[in-house]
């Protein structure tokens, strides 16, 4: 078994410390927390008002930092969560994005241009020289800059080099925040490759099961993480207590969901590039994609997301969503349940210049035969004139 230089003690694999991470440790108590509904607390003690904490945020919490590699913070959802990173930036900062942000995040920033607290450029971070080049030119503005990333990135699948990223955000003195909801902290672990901050909506992936709002910053250094707490404090983007305790439940399952997940997602990536009515497929799980091999060196796993484009025009891709019987037609991702959706519907999306007829498919648990069964026939049904 590996060992901890720093501890010496044996180092966990992360399935291991999923699993174990955030129990009551002392003789006679519960195996996992347990669900503790109560809004104050007696005077004398640790907490006095709910808002100051839960032992279910705390345990949740320390399984997410100690797989993340840093401090975490629970909010009540994934955007409050974004929107506290985005407000721990000095007032002038200027923030370089993807283009295709997640569209809550996109509506976060806009809203913080408007009332002239940020300033936002838009680039493919795909393109690291391009990146460096920005940050480049606004060093010498003498405003500070921060690099938000996704990888793999939301609806269309490409690969961001975060190691190099991180570079080149540490030469600029840019905080690097990494959105990692997609690959979740199981398949890559974005601290370690540079990141200052990591973001999860925790209703996807780590809950997995399409049952709770919950969302996560995780940073590299403890003062921030502090800065976040006190951030969640005043404005009380607090996360439910049913909500924190179904998140840890739901991580404790995560890594066998997604070793089923994922092999489903291959397999259906592999058989629908062979589909008549596909045009393409995008997954970095695939030889042919772009960011395959450089999704090996980062991630443990190209994830449960692929989207796919259709032949013909947007109603071809629509009609695909109503023909599915088996797949739900429906947002989100990360459930239990294979989820399929037209992203282009969204006006940001749509001008970020996702393909009309890309749809996303969030793969989920059930068997992969009677998922490719469903597709087939929404796809031969959809290409019918």
């Amino acid at each position: 078994m590996p060992v901890d230089p720093s501890s010496g003690s044996p180092r966990l694999h992360p399935q291991t410390l999923a699993v174990t991470v955030g129990r009551p440790q002392d003789p006679g108590d519960p195996l996992n927390p347990p669900l503790v509904l109560a809004s104050t607390y007696r005077d004398g003690g640790r907490l006095g008002y709910a808002r100051e904490g839960n032992a279910g945020w705390a345990a949740l919490e320390e399984a997410v930092g100690v797989l993340e590699g840093g401090t975490a913070v629970a909010f009540g959802s994934g955007l409050a969560a974004a929107a506290a990173v985005l407000d721990s930036l000095p007032v002038g900062s200027h923030v370089v994005v993807p283009h295709a942000p997640y569209h809550g995040v996109t509506e976060l920033l806009r809203d913080r241009v408007d009332a002239r607290r940020l300033a936002v450029t838009a680039l493919d971070l795909t393109d690291v020289a391009a990146v460096a080049e920005r940050l480049d030119r606004l060093s010498g503005d003498d405003v500070r800059v921060a690099l938000w990333a996704e990888s793999p990135t939301n609806p269309m699948l490409d690969v961001v080099d975060l190691r190099s990223l991180g570079g080149i955000a540490a030469t600029y003195g840019a905080r690097f925040v990494v959105d990692n909801t997609f690959a979740s902290p199981m398949l890559q672990q974005p601290l370690a490759l540079g990141a200052d901050v990591v973001v999860h909506s925790g209703t996807k992936l780590i809950g997995g099961h399409s049952d709770l709002l919950l969302g996560l910053a995780v940073a590299k250094e403890v003062r921030l993480a502090d800065d976040l707490r006190e951030y969640r404090h005043r404005n009380g983007n607090v996360p439910g207590a049913l909500e924190a305790f179904l998140a840890l439940r739901g991580l404790r399952t995560l890594s066998v969901r997604l070793e089923r997940a994922q092999a489903t997602t291959a397999d259906l990536a592999h058989r629908l590039v062979d589909h008549p009515a596909v045009a393409h497929v995008r997954y970095p799980g695939l030889p042919g994609h772009p960011g395959a091999e450089l999704a090996a060196q980062q991630m443990s796993g190209p994830g449960t997301v692929l989207a796919i484009e259709t032949t013909g025009d947007a109603r071809v891709a629509d009609r695909v969503c109503a023909a599915v019987r088996l797949v739900v037609a429906a947002t989100s991702l990360g459930g239990v349940e294979t989820l399929i959706e037209r992203r282009a519907r969204y006006a940001g999306d749509r001008a970020a210049g996702v393909p009309p007829t890309l749809l996303r498919i969030s793969v989920g648990l059930e068997h992969v035969d009677d998922l490719w069964s469903d597709l087939d026939q929404a796809l031969t049904l959809a290409d019918r004139p």
